[in-house]
């Protein structure tokens, strides 16, 4: 069922539509070489059919896991010979190119450099940390998104109805093929954006109901729910990924966290993984749980939270599912504090209250001198220059002078903070009552200078040193 077309290709709109990048290069008859980075079964080595069949070039395959330098050369030298006798180019397409060593990426570099091959190397990695810089820097990376249910459930229907390569004629079964609609969402969702695991899954529960006996009135082989579950060996679970289940178990999952409860939480973590709920999605609640539960009481909350982020993208379901884990066992054991945000809350309600209010005008900026005949930036105090680095002076506006939006609990850090804000009160009082705040001697603040003007200096220095190099560099090309 590999799309014969770029016009059949299902997914990857961002690279493929209409005003894809990659279509309408080789519309023009061009493609460099290129890296095609994305989950499995989104379509990496289908495309790069595709592609070169668009350019008219050869297509030759080999797999990382099964290749090395012996084999590379060999493509290569083939390469050379078709294009100096024959002028046709060849596309040299490397699956798992990230299982390639050093020495073995090292051999495609000069290949590609001068134009023998077109190189399309496909990873499931990040190609960041796993294509040594060399090869990369002569690679263009593009990333494939994982499919959507509507997308593989495109890719299910075709192989469904397709009398010439799919069920519909002989390579399935006699009478073709009939899915149940509650049998074929819970495929679709099974996959996970995954088209190959799809029509796996597919065909299994295909045979499987073929040997049954399964068949509706119509006479067609009728996979059920029990037939898809048996095919991909995994249970039918009570978890609609459009519906209620999908936003009951969501909610439970977070006031698990809130709630201080890590057994419950991952209980609810492990029933959406293996629901096939985009990891994404639940990754976000754990960074918002974070943030919005946890807050400064233990501000290491959020970074744990984002670096799962960032362990899903490089890695990856199911090596990911550790770091998931690990995230939701911290925030849910984590001490907790909503007041951060509270704060900013209240902080909004007085911007609705009383719209945008003026900014006292010694702290307005004056990037003019001008301008400060007019008050801008007159009685600001820098308060490096003062004791303790503080200076008590009005940051809000006038009307709203008095507030107070962040009230510290104390659970965790945020005990800290209050105390420091405790203390800050108490030294401004006390610089209040000894005839005001005591402002460091020059030998103690450091050197003087403004770093803002010497900042500007350097920038304007550096781009005009940018444009030379730049201007020599188009010389030596055009000379």
């Amino acid at each position: 069922m590999r799309p014969r077309s770029l016009e059949e290709f299902v997914g990857q709109e961002h690279l493929v539509g209409e005003r894809g990048p990659l279509r309408r290069s080789v519309g023009r008859g061009h493609l460099g070489s290129i890296l095609l980075w994305g989950p499995p079964g989104t379509g990496k080595t289908s495309l790069a059919r595709l592609l070169a069949e668009a350019l008219g070039a050869r297509f030759v395959t080999l797999s990382a896991v099964m290749s090395g330098v012996a084999e590379v050369r060999s493509v290569v030298l083939e390469a050379r010979e078709q294009l100096t006798l024959h002028g046709a180019r060849t596309v040299l397409f490397i699956d798992e190119i990230h299982r390639f060593n050093k020495s073995q990426q090292d051999a495609l570099l000069p290949h590609v450099e001068d134009g023998t091959i077109t190189l399309i190397g496909a990873t499931t990695e990040n190609p960041y940390f796993e294509v040594n810089s060399a090869l990369l820097s002569r690679l263009r990376v593009w990333r494939l998104e994982a499919l959507t249910d509507e997308q593989v459930g495109t890719v299910v229907r075709r192989a469904l109805a397709d009398p010439e390569r799919g069920l519909a004629g002989s390579l399935g079964p006699d009478g073709g093929v009939a899915l149940a609609d509650d049998a074929f969402e819970h495929l679709v969702g099974l996959a996970g954006g995954d088209a190959r695991q799809a029509l796996n899954v597919l065909e299994g529960a295909v045979a499987l109901a073929e040997d049954d006996g399964s068949r509706d009135q119509a006479g067609h082989v009728s996979p059920t729910l029990d037939h898809v579950e048996a095919a991909a060996q995994q249970r039918v679970l009570a978890y609609d990924r459009a519906g209620d289940g999908h936003y009951d178990t969501v909610s439970a999952f977070i006031k698990s966290l809130r709630g201080n409860d890590p057994d419950a939480a991952l209980y609810w973590l492990a029933t959406m993984i293996a629901a096939g709920e985009d990891p994404r999605f639940i990754v976000r609640r754990l960074i918002i749980s974070a943030s919005e539960d946890v807050g400064n009481a233990d501000p290491r909350a959020l970074q744990v939270a984002v670096a799962a982020a960032q362990a899903l993208d490089h890695v990856g379901l199911p090596e990911a599912q550790y770091a998931l884990a690990q995230a939701t066992a911290y925030i849910a054991t984590a001490p907790k504090s909503n007041r951060a945000g509270l704060a900013y809350w209240a902080a909004v309600a007085d911007l609705q209250a009383h719209g945008a209010l003026p900014v006292p005008l010694h702290l307005r900026n004056a990037p003019v001198r001008a301008m400060r005949q007019y008050g801008a930036g007159v009685g600001y105090r820098y308060p490096h220059d003062y004791e303790g680095a503080d200076v008590e002076q009005q940051y809000l506006p006038e009307e709203l002078a008095d507030r107070r939006y962040y009230q510290p609990t104390e659970h965790g850090y945020e005990a800290t903070i209050g105390a420091r804000m405790v203390a800050r009160e108490t030294a401004r009082r006390e610089a209040a009552r000894s005839g005001g705040p005591r402002r460091l001697p020059a030998t103690e603040r450091g050197p003087e200078v403004d770093p803002m003007r010497v900042a500007g200096a350097v920038m304007r220095t550096r781009e005009t040193n940018r444009r030379k190099l730049a201007g020599t560099e188009r010389s030596d090309a055009e000379g």
